[in-house]
């Protein structure tokens, strides 16, 4: 009797016990003090309060867990358990997310808002077929081309020395569809690469060239948007399965209200940000109709480069393009009924 009244007491104080917590290594390239890292940390901390400390996050920003393709191998090995990535290193895990950076695929943010909304669930499902929980995509703004030089036609870029981030198969396409050879580099080398002379052309957002001091080092911004950026924070199915479902359950809730929150800052730091550029003396080159068709031209190499290749499925390419065309057509017949 005092064996079983002895299990029976351990058996309760163990019902008893809370649960044991639980911490996500979360690694990104996105610096301390930006919108990025205070909405992560916001998030974070009302999820520790909502599971009464079962779940906490952890977070290594400014790069200092290394590339994406670092993050990816240390999440893999255990190391960490997610990161905040960027597009071009999602790639990595599932080809198809880098269907928005398909270069001059926008030519406004109301296109990149339809699309979406049609196409978000559709890749974000794609990562957990991958094995990766995706709580959102937000945006990074649109990619700009900046230089030392001005550029107006595919023939300013001889002698240029042109980056494109490490693993971002669609960017390298584009600019070796004209006869580019751009040089490689993980975003944590481009600041030092534009130091040094490696290269002296990149393409980033307004918000991202003056968050990571790239607009230190070049003179001017071609007004014409170029790719569309983007990010998610995706951690390791395997370790999200690891706490209740009604803990999963907190953590999409916050986390996905987070990363539209981060939507929304970002699209109005990037509009403050081009304004901060053109004060601090960086020269917006327009392009005239002629030159915008000539750069729109691109698009069709790449993207038949893309799909010849197998980097991008030719099922999300019709989708994406379905799509466009739908918002398009909506757009004139509204016009039209305007006029």
């Amino acid at each position: 009797m005092r064996r079983l009244l002895m299990i029976g007491t351990l058996l309760a104080a163990a019902i008893a016990l809370p649960a044991q917590a639980l911490t996500f290594k979360i690694a990104t390239i996105a610096p301390d003090g930006t919108a990025w890292m205070d909405e992560m940390r916001k998030g974070a901390d009302e999820i520790k309060q909502r599971t009464n400390g079962r779940v906490k996050f952890r977070f290594f920003p400014g790069g200092i867990m290394g590339n994406d393709k670092s993050v990816l191998r240390k999440i893999r090995i255990g190391q960490l358990h997610g990161g905040a990535i960027v597009s071009g290193g999602l790639t990595a895990i599932y080809p198809d997310i880098g269907i928005y950076s398909l270069p001059f695929t926008f030519r406004n943010e109301a296109e990149v808002d339809y699309v979406r909304q049609k196409m978000d669930p559709i890749l974000i499902d794609g990562l957990k077929q991958n094995g990766f929980v995706s709580f959102g995509l937000a945006e990074g703004g649109f990619a700009y081309l900046m230089s030392n030089h001005p550029i107006r036609v595919i023939d300013d870029f001889k002698g240029q020395k042109v980056w494109v981030p490490q693993n971002d198969d669609v960017s390298r396409a584009a600019f070796e569809s004209i006869g580019i050879s751009p040089i490689s580099l993980a975003l944590s080398d481009v600041l030092t690469g534009l130091q040094t002379g490696l290269i002296d052309t990149i393409a980033g957002s307004a918000s991202g060239a003056i968050a990571l001091q790239w607009h230190t080092r070049v003179k001017y911004l071609m007004d014409e948007p170029l790719s569309y950026l983007y990010a998610s924070m995706v951690i390791s199915q395997k370790r999200f399965k690891r706490i209740s479902a009604a803990d999963q359950a907190v953590v999409a809730e916050v986390m996905g209200a987070t990363f539209k929150r981060l939507n929304k800052i970002n699209r109005e730091d990037d509009a403050s940000a081009r304004i901060a550029l053109q004060k601090q003396g960086i020269t917006f080159v327009q392009l005239s109709p002629q030159l915008t068709g000539q750069w729109f031209d691109i698009r069709k190499n790449v993207e038949q480069s893309m799909t010849q290749k197998g980097v991008l499925s030719k099922e999300i390419v019709t989708m994406l393009q379905k799509h466009l065309d739908d918002y398009r057509a909506s757009s004139v017949t509204t016009q039209n009924t305007l006029n």
